[in-house]
């Protein structure tokens, strides 16, 4: 009997614990990739390897590029960055 009652009450504390930890690490979900400092400069397409964007809670939005020497990240003004993110979506989707 002791035995049960030890069981249920094992689980009822950490059915609690669950419960109120959950919420908690909703709300510590970080960011992504952000950038914090902008490369001035076109990058060649055929170093592109990918292209996606800073995710929405970064303070600068950008892109950040993959290429074979790393990620660089570029302004979301630039015409060729935005030629090359949206040709890479538009050709994943098809």
């Amino acid at each position: 009997m002791r035995t049960l009652s030890f069981t249920v009450g094992l689980l009822l504390l950490l059915a609690v614990h669950h419960c109120t930890a959950m919420p908690r690490g909703l709300n510590e979900m970080s960011p992504g990739s952000c950038c914090f400092k902008l490369f001035p400069r076109r990058i060649p397409k055929a170093h592109i390897l990918s292209i996606i964007k800073t995710h929405n809670r970064c303070s600068a939005k950008a892109f950040v590029v993959d290429t074979p020497n790393g990620p660089i990240c570029v302004s979301l003004t630039l015409d060729w960055a935005k030629t090359a993110f949206n040709k890479q979506h538009v050709s994943k989707n098809q």
